[in-house]
């Protein structure tokens, strides 16, 4: 191997962390390099670079134009920022026009496509579409500030049309949650487990929100750590919240790093942050994500962990909810479980949770994120529910979703 390539074993660990969506635009951004490449391949193509030693920079550009700032971090040990240096300062191995065609593509959904290629085929000469059309739709954005050509066949959707009328708005705001504010919101990762914190950081940094991260806490730090998160002034300012936990347990607690039954009720984790005992949320989405490693009967220890959570009365000691608020203090909750036998984890201590992979894979896809928040859901039940064919039924992993959004919920992009 010569100084400018790079090992084979950091290719074979990006190509099993890229989903399909992002290698399918990494063969688009490097087609012009590899024009003989007859297969789809992406081990394939990163070879082929490798042999031609375009990859030191042209991976890390690669995964920053598909935005795997994790991977950037993880596997090339270098952050978002040192990148975008490396691009103002050297060559770039893409072209402007293929970096042009996917930030377009990511703004435009395939109807919205369809529809430009539709409108424009009967005046640019067939050679040209490709190239006019980019140029068209990056002039009238920069003009207009839309994200497509209004012309009046073409339908966009409320949330992206850019219209101004006060009918059009009232209706964004009545049919979905406000998500505008920077940060989008606090987000809090407890990972008792230690294997999935990285990725769930760097994919909601990503998104716009404030993470907070917790490693291998026991019950009673975690109690406390609920405690300061739900009396943040800062949610008054922030549009929603999240919190993420990662454990062993029971399908109705966490036992965090005591190991001890019953755990820590997973009832009582919501009630920190419902309208009434964090008022400063009322009426804003909080999402729950928790992956639950069950640890069967026979193996707990029957040893109660209750008391430290002290009386009841100190969640809802701050309640300042409005007198005549007409929306129900356990309104906008959104709350998915997924469990799993521990005996996955004890077989490969060092693995992350598929379903949180597929998670972060689906929230870091630009058009993943045009779906409203239970569409993204049914695409992540689809993906780990394909994943358990493969496995013997002590192994598969099991979804519960229970929600009382009252709105669409969109993350908006990135």
């Amino acid at each position: 191997m010569t100084k400018c390539q790079v090992p084979a074993a950091l290719i074979h660990q990006i190509e099993q962390e890229l989903d399909e969506d992002e290698k399918e635009m990494m063969f688009f951004l490097c087609r012009d390099l590899v024009p003989d490449l007859s297969n789809t391949d992406i081990r394939d193509l990163l070879g082929v670079l490798n042999e031609k030693g375009k990859l030191p920079l042209g991976l890390s550009e690669l995964l920053y134009r598909v935005r795997r700032f994790d991977l950037l971090r993880r596997a090339l040990r270098t952050e978002r920022t040192a990148v975008e240096t490396d691009l103002a300062r050297y060559p770039r191995m893409v072209s402007d026009y293929r970096v042009l065609m996917v930030e377009i593509n990511e703004e435009l959904d395939k109807k919205e496509v369809g529809s430009l290629i539709f409108l424009l085929k009967d005046y640019v000469p067939r050679m040209k579409m490709a190239k006019e059309k980019i140029q068209n739709v990056n002039k009238e954005r920069s003009l207009n500030g839309q994200h497509a050509i209004q012309t009046e066949p073409v339908h966009t959707s409320v949330q992206e049309s850019g219209a101004t009328s006060s009918q059009v708005k009232k209706k964004v705001y009545d049919d979905q949650y406000r998500m505008q504010s920077r940060p989008l919101g606090i987000c809090l990762i407890i990972d008792c487990i230690g294997n999935d914190t990285d990725i769930l950081e760097d994919t909601f940094k990503a998104l716009g929100f404030e993470v907070h991260c917790y490693r291998y806490l026991s019950v009673e730090a975690m109690n406390q750590t609920f405690h300061e998160v739900a009396r943040l002034q800062k949610h008054r300012d922030y549009d929603s919240f999240i919190c993420i936990l990662v454990s062993r347990g029971s399908p109705q607690s966490i036992f965090c790093t005591d190991q001890t039954f019953p755990g820590y009720p997973l009832d009582r984790v919501k009630n920190f942050f419902t309208g009434d005992s964090c008022p400063e949320l009322l009426g804003k989405p909080k999402l729950f994500f928790i992956q639950s490693y069950i640890v069967p009967a026979d193996q707990q220890e029957p040893t109660s962990l209750l008391e430290v959570d002290g009386n009841e009365q100190k969640i809802t000691a701050n309640t300042r909810r409005p007198w005549n608020c007409s929306i129900p203090p356990v309104a906008d909750i959104f709350w998915s479980q997924c469990k799993v036998d521990v005996s996955v984890l004890e077989r490969s201590p060092s693995s992350s949770s598929s379903y949180l992979c597929c998670l972060a894979q689906l929230l870091r896809n630009p058009h993943k994120r045009k779906l409203p928040l239970l569409d993204i859901h049914i695409e992540l039940n689809s993906r780990v529910y394909d994943y358990n064919r493969t496995l013997d039924p002590q192994q598969q992993y099991s979804l519960l979703l229970q929600h009382t959004l009252r709105k669409k919920l969109f993350f908006p992009p990135s």
